[in-house]
């Protein structure tokens, strides 16, 4: 049996955008739905469960942070922000807000297809594979949490989820396949599979704030994951 297109959500109040892009996913294999606004967007969730929403940040009827905010305070689906903003506050707080990508709009239609792609593969293709000779243990400490990496899931002693993004989760498996290595933020980007050509140091530092909210007792002093100063980050599994 043929398995079915990854189901995509197109968000845009503009309709000559939103059809664009939508004509383009699908004519490269993708199932699509086009919603206009928030409103949209939340009645086509009632009956269907996309694999990934596409999601325009400034829209009259509801701004996308808000939905990014909403939606990622009740569910995994990975969302790929488009700013029409010179900015980059709007993707800082998108990115804190636990949105997994973002684009300049109007975007390279190519690149949005790739990035698609890239963000299907961090949510459903698996983690990056630890060096030969090398497996990582089923569950690694980070501090006050344990990260599953068969569940892809943060927990703490008692076994309560902690709600974690495909972004962090790899970049947290990052750090636990380079222990006690100081890795820079062009590294992280790499190990994480989220290269973007456009890169920016800040995107790094908005996932390692929030995983430190995390995963520190007292995140304002970093014990685990460390700040090394003009290079980047370590982790420090003893925490010393």
């Amino acid at each position: 049996m043929t398995a079915a297109p990854p189901h995509i959500a197109v968000v845009d109040d503009e309709h000559d955008a939103r059809t664009m892009v939508g004509e383009y996913l699908a004519a490269h294999g993708f199932d699509v739905a086009l919603c206009d606004g928030g409103r949209s967007l939340r009645a086509h969730l009632e009956t269907h469960a996309p694999d990934l929403i596409v999601l325009d940040l400034n829209m009259p009827e509801e701004d996308g942070l808000s939905i990014v905010r909403d939606l990622k305070s009740r569910s995994t689906i990975p969302i790929i922000m488009l700013t029409a903003t010179a900015s980059p506050i709007d993707r800082v707080v998108g990115l804190e807000l636990g949105a997994d990508d973002y684009l300049p709009k109007p975007c390279e239609l190519r690149e949005l297809v790739a990035r698609v792609r890239s963000v299907l593969r961090r949510a459903h293709g698996g983690a990056p594979a630890s060096p030969p000779g090398a497996p990582a243990p089923a569950r690694i400490r980070f501090g006050t949490k344990w990260l599953e990496l068969d569940a892809l899931r943060l927990s703490d002693d008692a076994g309560q989820e902690q709600t974690l993004t495909r972004s962090e989760y790899d970049l947290l498996k990052a750090f636990a396949d380079h222990p006690k290595r100081a890795l820079t933020r062009e590294r992280l980007l790499d190990l994480a599979d989220a290269r973007d050509p456009n890169a920016f140091d800040r995107a790094i530092d908005v996932r390692i704030t929030r995983i430190r909210r995390k995963i520190e007792p007292d995140p304002a002093n970093p014990r685990f994951i460390r700040t090394v100063r003009g290079l980047g980050y370590v982790f420090r599994p003893d925490g010393d």
